[in-house]
C-alpha cells in the first residue's frame, strides 16, 4: 500500500533515505476481547511506568503490546498462575517449539488457553511490553514531493487459532485510517543511507519488495536535482502481475533514460525461483564494470536472508570478475564500506 502523509502544517523535515516512524494503536476489537474475557472494567485505573495513571482500555489500546507474545510475557503469566504446562514450554529443550507457537499467538490466546490466572488489571499491565513505533522507509523526496511524506507499507494479514490477525500498524493504516485522518508520526534520520555527494556518481540499488521504498525516493530526488549519475535498480517480488511495485513510474523512468537499467526478479513467475541476487550474478560483468567505475551500492530489505545473499553475490562477483581469492574479495567489499560506497538499510 502506498501511503502519503501531509506534513505541510508541521515542522517535520526529512532527507531521502530517512525513515518515517508511526506511533501505532492496537485494534479496538482485540482490546475489547481481552477486557471482556478477563471480565475487567475498561475504565479500571492502572499505572504505566512512564506515562503514569490511565485507564485499562487506554493502556491496552495505545501503550502496550498485545498481539505478539514474548518469552518474558509467558514467564510472567506462568508465574502469576503457577501454570506448569507453560513452565514446561519454557525449558531450553522446548525453545524451538516455543518460538514456533508464539509467532502466531497473541495475549488473547494465552488468556483463553490458560484461564483464571489474571484477577487484577495491574498484573496484566505489568507483564506487557511497551507498544513500539513502527519504522517505514520513506519513498518520497522533499525536493519532488513538497510537504509530503510517502511510505510503502506491506500489509500483514494471517489467520491463526480461528482468528483473523494482522500487523498492528499496517492494518491500522490499511483498515482503520481514511483520507483526512491524523496520525502521530516522526522522522528517524538515517545518515548512513544517503545519496552520493557528487551528482555524477553512478548508483546501484538493490531492493526486493517494500525495500524499493528508499530507491523510489532516490530516483525522484535525482530527477528533481537534475543529477547526471547513472541509476541501476534491481527489484524483486513474487509475481509481476500482482507485485510489481511502482511499475508505471519505473518503466517511464526507464523509457526516458533517467533509470539507466532495471533488472527484475519475480520469484514465482517461472518454474525455478529467481531472486535479485541471481540477477546480480547474471549481470556480473556489467555490475563489476559499474563497481570499478566508482558506483555506490545500496541494499534495502530483509536482513535475515536477502541482505546476506546479496552480500554473497557481491563477493562472488569480486572473485570471478576481479580475479580475487576469497580473502581479497572480502577486503574489497570492506573497502567499499570504508569508502562509503556500500550502504545497507536492513531490518
Amino acid at each position: 500500500m502506498h501511503m502519503a502523509f501531509s506534513i505541510a502544517d508541521s515542522n517535520l523535515r526529512y532527507e531521502a533515505g530517512d525513515a518515517c516512524g508511526v506511533v501505532p494503536q492496537n485494534n479496538h476489537q482485540f482490546v475489547e476481547d481481552i477486557i471482556t474475557t478477563l471480565n475487567f472494567s475498561p475504565q479500571a485505573p492502572v499505572q504505566l511506568p512512564k506515562s503514569g495513571a490511565t485507564s485499562l482500555i487506554d493502556a491496552l489500546t495505545n501503550h502496550l503490546q498485545i498481539t505478539r507474545l514474548t518469552r518474558k510475557m509467558i514467564e510472567a503469566y506462568a508465574t502469576i498462575g503457577n501454570c506448569q504446562p507453560l513452565f514446561g514450554l519454557l525449558v531450553p529443550e522446548q525453545q524451538a517449539h516455543l518460538e514456533k507457537d508464539t509467532w502466531y499467538w497473541g495475549l488473547i490466546d494465552l488468556i483463553h488457553d490458560y484461564p483464571g490466572v489474571l484477577h487484577n488489571p495491574a498484573d496484566l499491565v505489568a507483564m506487557l511490553p511497551k507498544l513500539a513505533p513502527r519504522l517505514y522507509s520513506i519513498s518520497s523526496s522533499p525536493y519532488a514531493h513538497t510537504g509530503e511524506i510517502h511510505t510503502t507499507v506491506a500489509v500483514v494479514r494471517y489467520r491463526s487459532h480461528n482468528r483473523e490477525r494482522g500487523g498492528v500498524c499496517s492494518t491500522l493504516l490499511a483498515d482503520r485510517t481514511t483520507t483526512g485522518d491524523r496520525r502521530p508520526i516522526y522522522i528517524q534520520p538515517n545518515k548512513k543511507f544517503r545519496l552520493p555527494a557528487a551528482a555524477d556518481t553512478p548508483i546501484v540499488m538493490i531492493g526486493p519488495g517494500t525495500g524499493i521504498a528508499p530507491f523510489r525516493a532516490f530516483l525522484h530526488e535525482r530527477r528533481a536535482l537534475a543529477t547526471t549519475g547513472k541509476n541501476w535498480l534491481f527489484f524483486g517480488e513474487r509475481s509481476a502481475a500482482t507485485d510489481f511495485l511502482y511499475r508505471e513510474e519505473l518503466e517511464s523512468m526507464l523509457a526516458d533514460g533517467h533509470l539507466t537499467r532495471l533488472d527484475t526478479a519475480f520469484s514465482r513467475d517461472q518454474e525455478r525461483n529467481i531472486y535479485v541476487q541471481d540477477r546480480m550474478i547474471e549481470q556480473a560483468v556489467q555490475l563489476w564494470s559499474w563497481m570499478q567505475g566508482g558506483a555506490s551500492i545500496y541494499v534495502c530489505g530483509d536482513t535475515s536472508r536477502m541482505a546476506k545473499d546479496v552480500n554473497a553475490a557481491l563477493l562472488s562477483i569480486a572473485e570471478t570478475q576481479g580475479g580475487m581469492d576469497q580473502e581479497a574479495a572480502q577486503n574489497y567489499i570492506q573497502t567499499l564500506k570504508d569508502d562509503h560506497r556500500y550502504h545497507r538499510d536492513v531490518y
